[in-house]
């Protein structure tokens, strides 16, 4: 028995990186896990490697800043499985640049993707949830959102405004049986991440107690946890998954 055995799990942004860390992990744990990505053809492919380590997974092409596209995903989710038990909102882009630079386009598109996308994705998700009585959704914010970083004045505010919206959300929701709650990532191992300078990759390790940087499965363990029965009295809460870099 895994600690989400049954439950159905839908993870946006699903197809690399953290995102795909998560439904791996959760479905190692007994969920059926649907994959959305505005990369259909690389969910596609991440499912069936899901599929081929013995999981159960599906995939979705969505783009979570258009309402319909989020409504599908997770209808598909209940559709193929029977119900929505966890929703999480991973999906996300950079448009870095500083504020001079910075064109109100990649400002808009950054918040549309992260924030909007996640309030999609929780209201959604939640709509199915109701029914049930019960679910957990988790947003993934950012160290970003609680310092905010140089040249990300679009990223850090989105993942900011995560942290409002999973309050709010948890405050809605609760009588529901829905569980809201969010993980604030710091320097994880991403093929994005490695592809930092040396000098600058070694300048923030400096910054992290632990002295190294996380690796995707360690942020998908925090949403393993919120996800399970393990924090069933847990809501509104963010969680810091950085090393204790910036405490």
């Amino acid at each position: 028995m895994g600690l989400v055995d049954e439950r159905v799990a839908v993870i946006t942004g699903g197809a690399r990186g953290i995102g795909f860390e998560i439904a791996r992990v959760l479905g190692g744990e007994g969920a059926c896990v649907v994959l959305g990505d505005l990369d259909q053809d690389a969910a596609v492919e991440a499912a069936e490697r899901l599929r081929a380590d013995g999981l159960r997974a599906s995939a979705v092409g969505c783009d979570v800043t258009r309402h319909d596209d989020v409504t599908a995903l997770v209808s598909h989710a209940a559709d193929t499985f029977g119900r929505v038990d966890v929703m999480v909102n991973n999906a996300g882009i950079t448009r870095d640049a500083t504020m001079r630079k910075m064109t109100v386009e990649d400002f808009r598109a950054v918040l549309d993707v992260h924030l909007t996308g996640a309030w999609h994705g929780t209201r959604c998700a939640a709509e199915v949830m109701r029914g049930q009585g019960s679910g957990a959704i988790v947003n993934i914010s950012s160290i970003a959102g609680k310092v905010g970083n140089f040249g990300q004045t679009n990223y850090s505010a989105a993942k900011a405004g995560l942290i409002g919206l999973t309050k709010a959300s948890a405050k809605e929701l609760a009588r529901a049986g829905i569980r809201v709650n969010a993980v604030q990532p710091g320097l994880i191992r991403t093929a994005m991440t490695e592809a930092m300078p040396a000098e600058a990759w070694a300048s923030k390790i400096a910054e992290i107690p632990m002295g190294r940087a996380g690796e995707p499965r360690e942020v998908a363990g925090v949403v393993l946890f919120l996800a399970s029965d393990l924090a069933s009295y847990l809501t509104g809460a963010v969680i810091e998954v950085t090393g204790g870099r910036y405490m």
